[in-house]
């Protein structure tokens, strides 16, 4: 008794001490991390070109040349647009400050000869704690510096996808040349899987990520909201972080057009809207899209928010999600950590329950016969 009780304590001690120095490493190395983890992402991204290229025997420096090229100049015309639009919308708080002031004194004095309001809602019911200008644009300000912050170690993402990009090359040679030809053969197809299905997964949500935000930047524009770039930016960003993420992406834009319309109306049509589309594009599209892929457990996307968000900030909660699901991907793909995935998921598919009955049935005839023997 005392034996399993000290070998459960030695557990749980190495698994604290384990956990503490993830954290240390992670929080101490974030500056290599961080740009580390986006440049595996944007290689995923541009890999379906890079392989297009090399298909045509384009060779591998010139195709790694061109996606550098155009990494290059699709982020120098974001940051364009995201500085120009962040800059201005800086120097226009003080503006919407004048404007909210105007319109919270017109909706005040609407209110008081309201029965209603005097007798249940003046006492809670404070708007000004949470429509004000500069806690609006405070938020958005470090929410959007945040994502910015992408772009703050460009040249050492450039360095790590010229690396990485490199690898997809040469590693298959290097595997043959280490394992025997069935060892190879079993461990190319595990690491196959794995990158085509991680892929598959970044390159979707990217996609998906777009386009949401193209959709998001045409209603704003059609409803003349403010900035509609800012909001579409913020938008393709934050969608990576599941629920949360569109929430704010979306509550930041309709909170400005509140201030900016001096009326209830068109930005109660616009939540409409953006909401609607929010629910289509995470509901619809998604599951229709990843399946299984995306099928991450409600409760750990929680805990990954919280974690990668204290340890990362910002970044990290953008990332929380692309990490979770290269882990859970990564772990399906192996037959020893297979469980440890099913766990991870919201949902186990007819695949998983058939697979693991054919299991649990190969174990029970393997006990019978032991029986027997």
């Amino acid at each position: 008794m005392n034996t399993v009780f000290g070998s459960k304590t030695v557990k749980i001690a190495a698994g604290a001490i384990t956990a503490a120095l993830l954290y240390i490493f992670l929080k101490e190395f974030q500056t290599i991390l961080i740009p580390f983890f986006i440049a595996i992402i944007i290689s995923m991204i541009f890999s379906p070109l890079y392989d297009i290229m090399r298909r045509k025997k384009i060779p591998a420096v010139i195709a790694i040349i061109v996606i550098l090229l155009l990494i290059i100049i699709i982020a120098n015309i974001t940051s364009l647009f995201v500085y120009t639009s962040i800059t201005s919308f800086k120097d226009a708080i003080p503006k919407y400050q004048s404007q909210f002031t105007t319109f919270f004194a017109n909706m005040n004095a609407s209110l008081q000869s309201n029965q209603f309001y005097n007798d249940f809602l003046k006492g809670s019911l404070q708007l000004k704690k949470f429509i004000n200008p500069a806690t609006i644009g405070s938020m958005a300000e470090s929410l959007i510096s945040g994502a910015a912050g992408i772009f703050g170690d460009f040249i050492l993402i450039l360095i790590y996808i010229i690396f990485i990009l490199s690898e997809i090359a040469s590693i298959k040679e290097r595997m043959n040349s280490v394992y025997t030809d069935e060892q190879y053969k079993k461990v190319s197809d595990i690491a196959a899987k794995i990158f085509e299905d991680v892929k598959k997964y970044i390159v979707g949500k990217t996609i998906i990520n777009l386009v949401h935000a193209t959709i998001v930047y045409i209603i704003l524009l059609a409803f003349g909201v403010d900035f509609p770039v800012l909001w579409a930016f913020m938008t393709f960003f934050m969608a990576y972080i599941p629920n949360i993420g569109v929430i704010i992406a979306t509550i930041l834009p309709v909170t400005v057009a509140l201030i900016q319309f001096q009326n209830f109306i068109i930005p109660a049509v616009l939540l409409a809207v953006l909401a609607v589309i929010g629910n289509l594009v995470g509901n619809v599209a998604e599951p229709k899209i990843f399946g299984s892929r995306l099928n991450l457990s409600p409760l750990l996307l929680l805990f990954s928010l919280i974690f990668w968000g204290y340890v990362w900030g910002i970044i990290g909660m953008i990332l929380s999600v692309p990490i979770m699901s290269m882990i859970k991907i990564t772990l399906s793909n192996i037959d020893g950590t297979k469980n440890i995935a099913l766990m991870m998921s919201n949902k186990i598919s007819e695949d998983d329950k058939n697979n693991n009955a054919e299991k649990q049935s190969k174990i029970f005839n393997k006990i019978r016969n032991l029986k027997r023997s």
